[in-house]
Order: C-alpha cells, then sequence, then structure tokens
C-alpha cells in the first residue's frame, strides 16, 4: 500500500513539476500530453515502478487527478495545485482494466495486489475502481457502486432547516438537533498532545508514535462531527417532503477568525451536501434559500424586519409582540419560503 502511494505522489508531483515549467516557458499542457511523455520517457528509467506486484494504474489516476485539479482551479473553485507530501493524504487508485470487480465479505482481491482482508463486511455489489487511503495509520478503501432510490414514507410536507453554531440545526418543526462540538471539548487534549509532539525530537521513534497519536485523535474528531451530521442529515430527508435550507457562504464565514473555528466544527458544508444527495436518495426536495434571505431579523408571524445582533437569542417583534427563540424564528421563515418557492427556478432534488 505504501508503494502504491508512493509511486502516486511521485507521478502527480512530476506532473506538477513538469506542467509549471512548460507553462512558465510559454507552453500550455496538458494531462494526457504528460502521461505520454512520462509513460514513454520517464518509467523506463525508473525500474523501481515496475516491481513485483505494483499495479501500473495508479500512475494513470495521478495524471487524472492532476488534471481535474487544473480544472477545478481555472474555474475558480481551488486554489493552484501544490506538491503532495510524504505522510499527508496518502492515497492511490486502481482499477482491473474497465473490467467489474466483484465486492462482498471482508475479503476483497485487489488488481495486482491480491487478497486483503476489510475490518467491516462489504456489501455484494461490483465496482471498476477503488480508492485506497491512509489515515492515522490505518487504510482506508472506497468505491462507488450504483444504488436504487427508497422513497420513505414522510411525516411532515414542509420543513425549514436553521443551521447554527451552538445548536447543529433547529428544524421549523420544534426540532432541535444538537451539535457534539467535538473540536471544542477536545482542544486541551489537542494541545497537550501537540506540546509533547514539540519536545519529541523530530524524526525519532518517539517523535513518530507522539505524531500516530495525534492524528488519532484529530480522526476522532472529525468521525464524531460527522456522525453527527449523517444522523440529523438523513432524519430530515427520511421525514420531510420538502427541505429548505439557507445557500451559506461558508468560505466567507470562516474568514472570519473569531468564527472560524466554530464553523468547521459545526461541518455547514458538509451538512448541506449531505442534504442534496441524500434527498434524492430518499424522495425529498431541496429549496436552496437565498443567503441574502433575512430569515433571522424576519418575525414569522407578521414579516416585520428588525435587526438582531448575535448576542440576542430571543427573537422580540416590535411590531407584533412575537417572542421566539432566533433559530426556531429562522426556520419558520425557511419552511414558509419553500410554501411559496417555484420549483422550477429554486428547488433541487
Amino acid at each position: 500500500m505504501a508503494k502504491h502511494a508512493g509511486i502516486a505522489r511521485f507521478t502527480y508531483n512530476w506532473g506538477l513539476f513538469t506542467w509549471r515549467s512548460l507553462y512558465a516557458e510559454g507552453v500550455k499542457p496538458n494531462a494526457l500530453v504528460l502521461k505520454k511523455f512520462f509513460n514513454n520517457h520517464v518509467k523506463p528509467v525508473c525500474p523501481w515502478m515496475k516491481e513485483h506486484r505494483i499495479c501500473q494504474k495508479i500512475t494513470q489516476y495521478a495524471f487524472e487527478h492532476l488534471g481535474r485539479a487544473f480544472g477545478n482551479f481555472f474555474c475558480g473553485k481551488s486554489n493552484y495545485p501544490k506538491f503532495k507530501k510524504k505522510g499527508r493524504h496518502e492515497s492511490f487508485t486502481i482499477d482491473a482494466s474497465g473490467k467489474p470487480i466483484a465486492v462482498g465479505g471482508t475479503r476483497l482481491k485487489l488488481p495486482t495486489i491480491g487478497w486483503v482482508s476489510t475490518y467491516e463486511g462489504l456489501p455484494h455489489v461490483s465496482t471498476k475502481k477503488f480508492t485506497i487511503s491512509q489515515e492515522a495509520g490505518n487504510w482506508y478503501i472506497s468505491f462507488t457502486y450504483e444504488i436504487e432510490p427508497s422513497v420513505t414514507a414522510k411525516s411532515r410536507d414542509f420543513v425549514g432547516v436553521d443551521l447554527g453554531v451552538k445548536q447543529l440545526a433547529t428544524l421549523s418543526s420544534g426540532v432541535v438537533i444538537v451539535n457534539p462540538q467535538a473540536l471544542r471539548k477536545a482542544r486541551q487534549l489537542l494541545a497537550r498532545m501537540q506540546r509533547q509532539l514539540q519536545r519529541k525530537l523530530k524524526g525519532s521513534k518517539r517523535y513518530q508514535r507522539q505524531k500516530l497519536r495525534l492524528a488519532v485523535a484529530h480522526q476522532r474528531v472529525k468521525n464524531i462531527r460527522l456522525d453527527a451530521t449523517h444522523k440529523a442529515t438523513t432524519y430530515i430527508c427520511k421525514n420531510h417532503a420538502v427541505v429548505a435550507i439557507e445557500n451559506l457562504n461558508v468560505s466567507g464565514m470562516m474568514a472570519n477568525h473569531k468564527l472560524a473555528g466554530a464553523v468547521a466544527d459545526a461541518n455547514f458544508s458538509e451538512f448541506g451536501r449531505q442534504i442534496e444527495y441524500k434527498a434524492q436518495r430518499y424522495g425529498a426536495r431541496v429549496v436552496l434559500v437565498d443567503r441574502w434571505y433575512p430569515s433571522t431579523k424576519l418575525c414569522s408571524s407578521c414579516s416585520n424586519i428588525q435587526p438582531m445582533p448575535l448576542s440576542v437569542r430571543v427573537y422580540e417583534c416590535s411590531a407584533c409582540g412575537l417572542k421566539a427563540d432566533r433559530d426556531l424564528n429562522a426556520a419558520l421563515n425557511l419552511e414558509q419560503y419553500a410554501r411559496v418557492a417555484k420549483p422550477s427556478l429554486d428547488t433541487k432534488g
């Protein structure tokens, strides 16, 4: 696994370096040209890339990932591609030359590599490629396969979902989903483990062991956050026919250093992504509300608009006297927006 990840990293970094060099000379390269040159002129002089039980497909996917990275950069979706560093986000992709690969149970036969055992049982399906990655000392395998939508019975037609920092989500039905705040609770532990790492001699065995302990602690925080997000989005999409959620400017919120940690801990971006694909899976429809819609400032009873500082947690309408939790009031406004929205213009799913 480590050899495959190393070859994928070497190929990606070679392609990125060559791309930058050619572009500096006025030539506009592409991933296909670089891959052909690499296979004809670089691979033959690197015999370690053709060792026994090394799948040769990893270089092909390394160039595909490089081309996709530049495509996202040119479209404005991401920053300029960076070189990969050993020990960080180790991964590679392999296939069986386009042939379907049977998957199922706790044993899996990978192309060229051979049989491997998995910690959890895999579904009995077929796929065409695998992506294998390393995180906190463990190797993970991921693949895609087609499933049929499973439309569930809905207990409510419309629901507004207001995302927050203190509470993960507040629904217009009155349901409040608690934010586990995994990063906030583990901050002292992570800081102590980071100090212990800095006291070790860099490159020593003790340094590597402490680095692994720190990575495991960070992975636990990530898993807690992801688990809460999955449970919340599954509940929302299974039980509601139309889901109204704000199209938040997460990158702009992350630019505020006072809110960045809390926003990252709430997992706003991942929450919205999961809502969209789970709505299609469970037969729901998503209404994306414009980020400038004044859901927090608007009274859900009389539509009066008044300023609402972040420090004020209860909405008290100056016109009709309504008193409600600010998040619940915002969720009710999002539900009302979904009820009057035109499906052809404002909905996804």
